[in-house]
């Protein structure tokens, strides 16, 4: 599985050619038929369905939007740009737009593509990583005229069959449109499904499609287009449902940026299949560990209480599938505000009071050090979980330039560094502040004892900082 953004310094194609070549003919085959029909209300005739594609293209096509970004990296040990391009969908005629999170991450500049050919730079109004989700708006200038935009419908009407169709800007082509059913409407992720289930889809979903439209019969936007894969000789697309979108983007209109709150609840289902476990109860959902330091704990919730109620409103999580929306409502809490949990331990009916606290960063800052050839990037619990074991406060190294000072060092990714030179690290700003007195003392001075955690151990290294492999 992959996300769906085109980096266009990547250069090789994630599917084979000829299988899209394979699905392009079979779809010629098809709409070459004499009579294609659609799915229609009853009582009613069927639907051409040419003439349904058709509509729905003519309602949404003018609002699909080709963004391309240059975006900041540093993966590879020093501070790069790089081009990556994506979709976008138009949901005001103010210029706003709903896009992907991945597409506009780190972003130092975004530009906008319109279906008539206009284009305008953009402001990342905000993002959000947990659902993907990012809403933009573009910088028109004064006196602009409305723009066309999609109408929002509801991927909660969606059932499996239905007729979808994807819209975006594939292998930065501008925009297309592909068309396929629904394969499953409540599709979990493993590892990506902490706030919402995903639709799953067979329209070709292709890198550039990121963040366009999914869009049914009646030409209204029901998803967010996503991550694509290529798996038993078909396509297998997943999409952000509408709902999650919408949401989302209406916290960052509201509050400038997307901050869900956090009470360190880890949860598991009634019927949990993966785990061959199965609780005998029909309401509810399983406390299934608190995180350390969490609100959770702190309000004495254990491993093995049964969650009933949240603030009086009940909950049921029978299936790995119903524990995203349980996570939503939590994520969604007033911050700082007390909560009444309804809780059942073994048979004991219990009230507890917790108060959540805002979620924060989900991913540390990062910081380009040149001349020592490495990147460092502060230690997050959600991002980096088992690095924040080891170390809570922290930095860590993030890429190595190869050649490099580091990497001649024996420098590596993931290490955690303890003390430069014997000055303690815990923050960016310790290694902000100890670089620059290395360069500026370089003169006189070009090497330096490092101090790291490798996979719990702690190791010295001499870094020799005297070659500049840049300029070489």
């Amino acid at each position: 599985m992959m996300y769906c953004g085109l980096a266009n310094t990547v250069g090789r194609s994630i599917f084979p050619p000829m299988q899209k070549l394979g699905a392009l003919l079979v779809l010629l085959g098809i709409l070459a038929l004499p009579v294609a029909r659609a799915q229609a209300p009853r009582g009613l005739d069927p639907l051409d369905f040419r003439e349904v594609v058709k509509k729905g293209k003519d309602r949404v096509f003018p609002a699909v939007v080709f963004i391309k970004c240059v975006r900041q990296d540093m993966q590879r040990g020093e501070k790069t740009s790089q081009e990556v391009s994506g979709s976008g969908v138009l949901i005001s005629a103010k210029g706003e737009i709903l896009s992907n999170w991945h597409v506009v991450d780190k972003a130092t500049e975004v530009r906008c593509l319109l279906f008539d050919g206009r284009a305008y730079p953009a402001t990342v109004l905000g993002s959000d990583k947990d659902t993907d989700v990012a809403l933009l708006r573009l910088q028109l200038p004064e006196g602009t005229a409305p723009l066309p935009h999609a109408t929002l419908g509801e991927s909660t009407s969606l059932t499996e069959g239905d007729f979808v169709m994807a819209m975006g800007a594939p292998w930065g082509l501008s925009r297309s449109v592909s068309i396929g059913i629904i394969s499953c409407t409540r599709r979990y992720l493993p590892g990506s499904s902490e706030y919402s289930i995903w639709l799953q889809t067979d329209a070709a979903i292709s890198p550039g499609n990121s963040g366009g439209p999914l869009v049914n019969i009646h030409g209204e936007v029901v998803g967010l287009n996503t991550r694509g894969m290529m798996s038993g000789g078909g396509d297998m697309g997943f999409t952000v449902p509408i709902e999650v979108a919408r949401a989302v983007s209406d916290l960052i209109r509201r509050d400038g940026r997307m901050e869900w709150t956090w009470t360190g609840l880890q949860l598991q289902p009634l019927k949990d299949f993966n785990r061959n476990v199965y609780f005998p109860y029909d309401e509810g959902v399983m406390v299934a560990e608190t995180d350390t330091e969490s609100p959770a704990r702190r309000a004495g919730i254990q491993t093995g209480d049964r969650l009933i109620k949240i603030d009086g409103q009940s909950v049921v999580g029978l299936t790995q599938e119903d524990i995203p929306a349980i996570n939503r409502r939590l994520g969604l809490l007033a911050k700082g505000k007390v909560t009444r949990l309804r809780l059942m331990r073994r048979d004991t009916p219990m009230e507890v009071e917790i108060t959540p606290r805002a979620k924060g960063r989900v991913e540390g800052e990062e910081l380009d050090c040149p001349r020592w050839d490495f990147t460092v990037k502060a230690i997050n619990q959600f991002d980096n979980p088992d690095l924040y074991f080891q170390r809570p406060e922290g930095v860590f190294i993030f890429g190595v330039r190869y050649p490099g000072n580091a990497a001649g060092a024996g420098l590596n990714q993931q290490d955690i560094l303890v003390k430069i030179d014997g000055k303690e690290v815990r923050t960016l700003e310790d290694v902000r502040a100890t670089h620059k007195e290395a360069i500026a003392g370089i003169g006189n001075k070009h090497r330096a004892l490092v101090s790291l955690l490798r996979n719990g151990e702690l190791r010295q290294v001499v870094l020799d900082y005297s070659r500049e492999h840049v300029k070489q």
